[in-house]
């Protein structure tokens, strides 16, 4: 069944532009005082870096990058390492590539970092580009400082751990979580390697003070960049539903034995509320007094719905499709 889907929901727009104010008198509920504050001290430490890896969500790679980073940050040398491929629909990998050449970005790696995939490819990487920067004076100095920067949620913690594994054999040593705001400050120095004797920095995520886009919002939100309340989670998932429909990844139709494709999220969310058991118990004023129903829970269907999206459950997907 093909499914011709409808115009982006009218709901997911007013929502983006009502919660976040693109910039205005809200901004401070998705720009916290945290992220301005990271982005300060990590200018501070730029004296002490040697290279920045910045880190991104590969279902994403072409939008929803912090553009603070290259004026903050200077003329570092600079890698970007596009996370969670495992997730990612990488059919068009070479046109990523060069999309990204096309706007300066030649040194470019695809991981997994849960399962370690081409995370050995960074440390080689990262010493050629410092070795081939006109900024490098090192002097007797043989130890190597490393930022890892990114929007939150996008696996920094998770790749600074990975190359522990990968070149100490150790275990963790940040936090790792699957919601934004884990990494709330710069940390101290986190050794992952031996030789060369080298240190990362991990810092927390920062978003863009303002997101002109509301495709690039929505998908930030939809990659877990963003707090699903502070859009809503039935919002996300109505475009969730508009993105699979979009792009005719049908999964979520086997995943949830609905039966057929739908574009119309009451119904799809019903649908699952009932197959998951997520009902709630509603007051319901008659004119014979209070009557309780029993009612779907859409909320909880909503975050089956995208937990399943963001663990993959649903496919693979790559949301720049547009822009490609």
């Amino acid at each position: 069944m093909k499914l011709f889907p409808r115009v982006l929901c009218d709901a997911a727009r007013a929502a983006w532009r009502e919660g976040f104010a693109l910039g205005g008198r809200d901004v401070a509920r998705w720009f916290p005082g945290h992220m301005a504050k990271g982005l300060k001290r990590m200018q501070s430490s730029l004296k002490l870096v040697d290279c920045i890896i910045e880190v991104h969500d590969a279902r994403i790679p072409l939008s929803g990058r912090n553009p603070l980073f290259q004026e903050t940050l200077g003329l570092k040398p600079h890698l970007l390492v596009l996370n969670k491929m495992d997730l990612a629909d990488l059919k068009e990998q070479q046109k990523i590539i060069h999309h990204l050449e096309g706007e300066g970005l030649n040194n470019v790696i695809f991981t997994n970092c849960v399962k370690d995939e081409n995370v050995k490819q960074i440390i080689p990487t990262v010493m050629e580009l410092i070795g081939s920067s006109y900024r490098y004076h090192r002097g007797e100095n043989l130890e190597y400082c490393i930022m890892v920067i990114g929007v939150p949620n996008v696996g920094k913690s998770s790749l600074i751990n990975s190359l522990r594994r990968q070149h100490l054999r150790k275990g963790k040593a940040t936090r790792v979580g699957g919601e934004p705001g884990v990494t709330r400050a710069v940390m101290s120095r986190i050794q992952v390697c031996e030789q060369p004797l080298m240190f990362l920095l991990d810092t927390p995520g920062v978003l863009a003070p303002q997101i002109q886009s509301v495709e690039t919002g929505l998908k930030l939100a939809l990659c877990g960049s963003v707090l699903d309340h502070l859009v809503g989670e039935e919002t996300l998932a109505d475009y969730l539903l508009y993105t699979l429909n979009r792009h005719q990844l049908l999964g979520y139709v086997q995943h949830y034995s609905l039966g057929g494709a739908c574009d119309d999220i009451a119904s799809v969310l019903k649908r699952v509320a009932v197959r998951l058991r997520k009902t709630q118990r509603v007051k319901v004023l008659t004119g014979t007094g209070d009557v309780t129903v029993i009612q779907p829970d859409y909320s909880a269907a909503a975050r089956d719905f995208l937990r399943a999206f963001r663990s993959g459950v649903l496919g693979r997907v790559m949301l720049d499709r547009d822009v490609l």
